[in-house]
Parts: structure tokens; sequence; C-alpha cells
């Protein structure tokens, strides 16, 4: 019987909420500003699609922080994945460089999970094909281990040990309608969800979305 209910998939229990997240946002750039010396010279550069997300929301924290404008861009990393070959075609973002340029500047990166550190090389060689920045930094709001590369985030909002039987959701208002951040097993499916009156009281009121899963 034990090992029958230890091989269930778990459904998702939220860790993070929206006020967690609007917290940890607010940490973040009160690290930035503190270690760059008033982020004078920082730019911010959001990588697709929830990255862009929290580039915004950083950016805005900032600005109630420094009083001026952080320079803000986007970018996508889709050509530069060591995993095309394997995956399905993926649909083309848009790389957005703010006026100014990234040379001589420092760049932050911002996502939202860092999990084995290959989306953030991917990021790193986009980088390296529009300017050459004094430096680079990376944000990310969750931190869940299992790193397969050299590459540790400068900004962390939340630590999260998990297993690699786990996915980490992320639900952000801008795009899902909502801010959450999600735990549960991969295999869970909606065949597997008990009755709503089961349901943990932790659960967002809506449905998660599908997985996202940042490498």
């Amino acid at each position: 019987m034990t090992t029958h209910q230890d091989s269930t998939p778990r459904p998702p229990h939220q860790v993070l909420d929206g006020t967690d997240i609007a917290r940890v946002v607010t940490r973040i750039a009160h690290e930035i500003v503190e270690r760059a010396k008033g982020a004078e010279d920082v730019v911010l550069l959001g990588i697709h699609t929830r990255g862009v997300h929290l580039a915004r929301r950083l950016q805005g924290r900032l600005a109630q922080i420094t009083g001026r404008e952080i320079p803000l861009g986007t970018l996508d990393i889709t050509m530069y994945r060591d995993d095309l070959r394997l995956k399905p075609a993926r649909a083309l973002e848009h790389t957005e460089i703010p006026p100014g340029g990234i040379d001589g500047r420092l760049v932050i990166l911002v996502d939202d999970v860092l999990f084995s550190g290959r989306t953030i090389r991917a990021a790193l060689d986009a980088l390296n094909d529009i300017g050459r920045p004094r430096a680079v930094q990376l944000a990310v709001l969750v931190d869940r281990g299992h790193r397969e590369l050299p590459i540790r985030a400068d900004y962390v909002g939340k630590n999260l040990p998990t297993s690699l039987r786990e996915a980490v959701q992320v639900r952000l208002s801008d795009s899902d309608g909502v801010d959450a951040v999600l735990v549960g097993d991969r295999g869970y499916t909606a065949a597997a969800r008990p009755a709503r009156h089961e349901q943990s009281s932790q659960a967002p009121a809506s449905q998660p979305s599908e997985p996202h899963l940042p490498e």
C-alpha cells in the first residue's frame, strides 16, 4: 500500500503567492541598488516569457527606489538553445535592446526559474551577439537546483529544493491571470486530480496551466 501511494503523482501545491512574489521583487531591487552602487549603469534584460514580466516589475521597483528609469530590454534565446534538434519547433520571440545599447553597461539577465543552467548559457550566447557589457549578472525568482553547468544567480527570490520528478510552475498575472509559484510531480495530469472539495486550500482558485519547465 505504501509503495502505491508513494508512486502516485502529487498535484501542484503553492509555495509562493502574489504577496510573496511582490516582496521578493522589492528585495531583489534593493539588492541590485546596493550591489551596483546606485544602479546607474544597469540594464535589465528579461528572458522570454516570464522573465520579461519580472524584469518589468523590477524596473518599476528600481524606479521607485532610485527615482529614475532603468533601461529595459528583452532577449529571445530560441535559436541559441542546445536542444533545438530534440524538441518541436518554437515560435521566435522579440529581442529588444534599449536605447544606448549594452556596451560597457552592467547587464542583469532576469528569468523566472534557474534549473540546469542551459537557458542562461543560451542567453549569454545571445548576449554575445548583440554587444559587450561591462559585466553580466543574473536575477531569478526561483532557484530549484540541479545545475548541469557552472552557472549561479546573483539575486535569488527563493531557493526551492526540488527533486527531478517535480515540475515548478511559475504563474504571473501578466500572462496567467494570477501570481503564484507551484510545485508538483511531472506525471500529474487532470485525470489524477481529486474532486474539487478534496483539493488543498493552498491551491490558487484557478487551475494551474501546463508546467513551465525552464532549463
